[in-house]
């Protein structure tokens, strides 16, 4: 069997652990070829391919981003596009697709499947708010990154008397804030799941000072006032319609030294998640599911992602894993509002 690999969305750590996996053990345990779609959808809607094998997964697993490239190339925006991928696929001779990505490269793996073309899919998403895994890689990555600029954050907030607020990703599920906020000793934690009142920040702010300690405040760049929108980078959209978000932070920071006459200053971490080797854990959860995924292709499970529940790895439907967003509950939310103030 002939199998096409694609990544697809941003890039993040682990993915190179992906793709390794599921060559190493196609190659060796079910004497499969295989063929790398570059830059996302682009890959097999263009025809871009490069050569992949054992030789070009020797030394990835601790590479950051993707050999592949990737792109948020929607394939279902451009004229004929499923007919081209479909035409594409016939012309290399790929039986099946192993497609890794988030939300919306997954999405298009899903309709994909319903079309008849042989899809495997690999959850990756920093955001963690893939449903029907329990974690996804590189989010474990991105915590421990947010988390280190916490801790480095904490000891000037304290030697200048002032607020930090550090904008983290998170467009419309707060897991990172959430992780990073508890784990560095945040004395905020806002996410986009609960609409935030800024007179109770402030308050939570004044606080903390009046403790003889800075407070830090962890942002979701999707996180909104109760009388507010998200803020926005621009007003363009990519190619499955989301919007660049970006400011929050300073937004947040700006209000909170109106109001409470102390000095706030924002910190973006941006693109910093994304980037830099993975954690050992997202190199263990990425080989896991790059295997699983692999044996789903050879025992053509055709429509399936795999996913971590609880220590093990299981097959589930596409269509169950894109259905809807993975949340942070009330419940969750509550552990952390413990530490507010």
């Amino acid at each position: 069997m002939r199998v096409g690999v694609l990544t697809g969305g941003g890039d993040c750590p682990g993915l190179n652990a992906v793709i390794r996996a599921v060559v190493r053990k196609g190659v060796a345990a079910h004497g499969f070829e295989f063929v790398g779609y570059r830059d996302g959808w682009k890959g097999p809607l263009e025809g871009y391919t490069m050569p992949l094998g054992v030789e070009q997964c020797r030394g990835i697993l601790p590479r950051g981003g993707t050999i592949l490239g990737s792109s948020r190339t929607n394939p279902f925006g451009i004229e004929n596009g499923v007919e081209r991928i479909k035409d594409n696929l016939a012309a290399d001779g790929v039986d099946a697709l192993v497609a890794i990505g988030g939300e919306d490269t997954l999405g298009v793996a899903t309709k994909l499947a319903d079309l008849g073309v042989n899809v495997v899919g690999v959850p990756k998403t920093i955001d963690n708010d893939l449903s029907g895994t329990d974690f996804t890689f590189g989010f474990d990555t991105a915590v421990n990154i947010a988390t280190e600029a916490i801790d480095r954050l904490h000891t000037t907030a304290e030697s200048h008397h002032r607020v930090l607020v550090v904008e983290v990703m998170g467009r419309h599920a707060g897991w990172i804030a959430l992780h990073s906020g508890i784990a560095g000793g945040a004395n905020i934690v806002l996410i986009p799941e609960v609409p935030f009142d800024i007179a109770e920040v402030c308050a939570q702010v004044e606080s903390r000072f009046r403790s003889q300690y800075s407070p830090i405040v962890v942002v979701s760049e999707g996180a909104t006032p109760q009388d507010g929108d998200m803020a926005l980078q621009a007003g363009d959209t990519d190619a499955f319609g989301h919007v660049r978000l970006g400011g929050i932070g300073d937004q947040l920071a700006k209000a909170i030294e109106e109001r409470t006459g102390k000095e706030a200053r924002s910190v973006v971490l941006g693109h910093i998640q994304r980037g830099g080797t993975p954690t050992a854990f997202d190199r263990w959860l990425a080989t896991r599911l790059g295997l699983h995924a692999i044996d789903a292709v050879a025992e053509q499970d055709w429509g399936v992602m795999t996913a971590l529940r609880g220590t093990k790895v299981v097959r589930v439907p596409l269509a169950e894993a894109t259905g809807e967003l993975k949340l942070v509950s009330a419940e969750e939310y509550a552990e952390a509002q413990v530490f507010f103030g």
